[in-house]
């Protein structure tokens, strides 16, 4: 009798430890948010208008889902229509396109495309992080290529880059 006991102790303990491991379960994200939602539970995010000289008319609703989205998948905030705890908003201010690298035939061997983002940022519960300042990313393609060619790839990476600017910027305290 004592032998199976003493069989059946490693048994038991493994299974003890299982139950003990699985039901204690230690959770971190890590998304670069640091927020106290015991002060901030909602965040209003305006439509950014597209106020650049040329527009790229698939711009604005693409960036505008996309800043919406980080937040959503991001935070914990409730999305509200005004009046939020946090406040973003602005206007896309700037789709530019400059050439680059001259080459031999004095025609443009690169083009570089930059986007920019005027955002107006308001946290009602510590207004020391208010700010109001202009995100801006580029990226360069052969001039080989025209614009259409790659407009809608680059200003998915340009989008993106520039929204996990404004989300590190807004919620973010490294």
């Amino acid at each position: 009798m004592k032998k199976k006991l003493l069989l059946l102790l490693p048994i038991v303990a493994i299974v003890c430890c299982y139950f003990v491991v699985s039901s204690c379960q230690i959770s971190y994200k890590f998304n670069g948010a640091s927020i106290d939602y015991s002060k901030v539970k909602t965040i209003c995010i305006n439509d950014f208008p597209n106020r650049a000289a040329l527009v790229y008319p698939e711009l604005a609703p693409k960036f505008n889902d996309e800043l919406r989205d980080i937040y959503s998948r991001q935070t914990r905030l409730q999305s509200v229509t005004r009046n939020g705890d946090l406040n973003i908003e602005g206007a896309i201010t700037g789709y530019t396109l400059q050439p680059l690298a001259i080459g031999t035939d004095a025609l443009a061997a690169q083009t570089r495309l930059t986007l920019s983002i005027h955002v107006e940022f308001t946290n009602n519960s510590d207004p020391n992080t208010n700010f109001e300042k202009t995100f801006s990313a580029n990226r360069t393609f052969d001039s080989s290529n025209t614009l259409e060619d790659v407009q809608e790839a680059l200003c998915e990476e340009l989008v993106k880059e520039i929204v996990e600017q404004i989300f590190n910027e807004t919620v973010s305290n490294w």
